[in-house]
């Protein structure tokens, strides 16, 4: 896990590359290298994860007269597996990391290695000999890369834009992405960066780059591997290979050479995680699996709505292992808030302070890599709006009823509440939600996207549910969150594995049908009946949901009114041109003077905000 830097076809000065690559010294505080030959400037810094030696240190260079050369960040989890069968096509390695393992690999099956992957990465593969360029991103995006193609030629590539802005002769905000937050979930699954010039290297897609140019195509479409012929017809089956999946992902993810550990927030998914690592420790026969895994860090917001901790450690009494409760106060984050918002790079809707802080807490602990249970509401529906699009394909009161009981806590299991027996009243009820739910969605983003079709067959067979579920996980939210947690872990040097993105995990979610993912009454089923052996109850099949996520009312009332306050009435506020600075203004004072204020009123002031901070912070940036 680290950070890289590739410019092809253009020769650039050492110092000016080193500059460049320090910008990503965050990501990889554990060594760095810089190569350079002719016009290819490969650099690289490195977060030792696997085989910490310098055998491990990158560019890393692999074949006869070491023809090709190689900067990747992420891990390949069953390396091992691929190593064993290179070994017996008659490779050999010097070190015992995943990196000589990508090399050996593209040599062999040239792009077709990427199929074999079970991984996260984003890599440049340079050939010395035919003077070309490999690159690869990983199925989902989960580790990021972006390019430039400056006027004076050539390309540039890096893990984060801060590294490829030196670069630029001139740096400017992409107003429309940055100054209307109604995108802010809709622009990362697209090339279109929040700096003009610099693009996104698609997920899932490889590219050959060489003298005539940049040739970027599509390897891998989930709806091309889904696996609906050969899932079990019965739910019980269906279970029982979910279960057998998601163990193995957990494994694979706990092969580590530097010590393991969870961000625990006590709801299903993470709560899944380090119980399914639990089981492994004493159940895998797995010699490289890390059993130093004990680490779980609960974020705490005390006094306030969003705090959880009475939850996780439900979760780590049942394990019998210590958590570690990381106090999120954001007075002592304050003076640090500016670097935070460099280091984000992009625009949210919400503080990265509560996410900052626990993975800077975990790496100051001594844990390195966490594995944490991102995915599983975007595949498996576990946002409470999910429940109108499933309400399209119920067919029976007796799955209506399903539906409902998934998702609104206060209506019993046994279907008894007089709304779910009278037709009329049910019709009324939920015409009330529909509505409310459409408000809400209004006042949060300004106004609801018309996502293109997609025009696939196996789309098109899908049912509403999935079909809603296939676009958050790969073109709105997941993408959105995947880049934001790779970017609060790396600011720290922390890696981030998350099992439920394992593709064969991903694969199997968007094939299952709502009946089996809303199975008795219960959102997210499949994983709850699958892990609840190994949780305790209580936390299995508890149906309520908060989520990570700031209590940004209560600071901007409580702690941070001052800095709020004050940052209103500066005059660089005043002078920004990527905001109205009155409206927004207004919308800070009325969520700091309203006792009213809603958790939407100040996400809404927030985001609305957020494009001052972020210019201040991105494009003002001294350097």
């Amino acid at each position: 896990m680290c950070g890289i830097l590739g410019i092809i076809n253009k020769k650039t000065e050492r110092s000016l590359a080193s500059y460049c690559l320090d910008k990503l010294r965050h990501r990889g505080p554990d060594g760095s290298g810089l190569w350079q030959e002719g016009g290819v400037t490969l650099g690289h810094r490195r977060l030792a994860i696997l085989d910490t030696s310098e055998n491990g240190d990158q560019p890393m260079f692999y074949g006869a007269d070491d023809r090709y050369a190689i900067i990747y960040n992420g891990e390949i989890y069953n390396f091992i597996e691929i190593r064993n069968e290179l070994i017996s096509l008659g490779y050999s390695f010097k070190s015992d990391s995943d990196s000589e393992v990508i090399l050996a690999s593209f040599i062999e099956w040239k792009e077709k290695c990427l199929e074999r992957f079970n991984g996260m990465w984003a890599f440049i593969i340079w050939d010395r000999l035919e003077k070309r360029a490999f690159i690869s991103r990983d199925r989902f995006g989960v580790k990021p890369l972006y390019y430039i193609n400056p006027s004076e030629g050539g390309f540039a590539f890096a893990s984060e834009m801060k590294a490829l802005m030196p670069l630029l002769k001139e740096i400017r905000a992409n107003r429309r992405i940055v100054c209307d937050p109604a995108l802010t979930v809709f622009y990362e699954a697209t090339e279109e960066c929040v700096i003009e010039g610099i693009k996104r290297f698609p997920a899932g897609s490889c590219a050959w780059l060489d003298d005539s140019g940049i040739r970027i195509k599509r390897w891998w479409n989930t709806l091309d591997n889904l696996i609906t012929d050969r899932l079990p017809i019965d739910y019980e089956g269906q279970v029982e290979e979910f279960r057998e999946l998601f163990l193995d992902a957990c494994r694979l993810r706990m092969r580590s050479d530097v010590t393991i550990g969870t961000a625990l927030s006590g709801g299903l998914d993470s709560s899944a995680v380090i119980c399914s690592m639990a089981h492994l420790e004493s159940s895998s026969g797995d010699e490289r699996m890390n059993k130093d895994w004990q680490h779980a860090y609960v974020a705490t917001f005390p006094g306030t709505t969003m705090d959880e901790s009475i939850y996780a450690k439900k979760v780590t009494d049942h394990l019998g292992i210590r958590a570690d409760f990381v106090e999120i106060d954001p007075l002592k984050a304050i003076d640090g808030f500016d670097e935070m918002i460099y280091l984000f790079e992009d625009v949210y809707l919400t503080s990265p302070i509560p996410m900052m802080l626990l993975y800077g807490a975990l790496k100051k602990d001594g844990t390195t890599v966490t594995i944490d249970g991102h995915g599983a509401d975007e595949l498996f529906g576990g946002y409470t709006f999910d429940f109108i699009n499933a309400l399209k394909d119920a067919s029976s009161k007796e799955e209506r009823d399903m539906v409902l009981n998934a998702y609104i806590d206060s209506f019993p299991k046994d279907g008894s509440n007089m709304a779910l027996k009278n037709g009329t009243k049910t019709g009324v009820y939920l015409n009330f939600i529909k509505r409310s739910v459409k408000d809400r969605l209004l006042k949060r983003t300004g106004r609801i996207n018309a996502p293109k079709p997609v025009e696939h067959p196996a789309f098109k067979k899908m049912d509403t549910l999935n079909k809603i579920l296939y676009r958050s996980s790969h073109e709105n939210i997941l993408p959105t969150l995947l880049r934001n947690y790779d970017r609060y872990s790396m600011a720290n040097g922390v890696e981030i594995r998350m099992p439920f993105m394992d593709y064969r995990i991903v694969c199997f979610a968007m094939s299952v049908g709502f009946k089996s993912k809303l199975h008795g009454g219960y959102s997210k089923s499949i994983i709850r009946d699958a892990i609840a052996p190994y949780m305790p109850e209580s936390i299995a099949y508890r149906k309520t949901k908060i989520g990570f996520n700031t209590p940004v009312v209560e600071w901007m009332k409580g702690p941070l009114r001052e800095y709020f306050t004050d940052t209103v009435n500066s005059s660089d506020f005043k002078s920004c041109e990527l905001i109205d600075p009155k409206s927004v203004k207004e919308m800070v004072m009325g969520v700091i003077d309203n006792e009213g204020a809603s958790f939407a009123d100040g996400e809404k002031a927030f985001s609305s905000l957020y494009p001052y901070l972020w210019e201040k912070n991105m494009i003002r940036r001294k350097p």
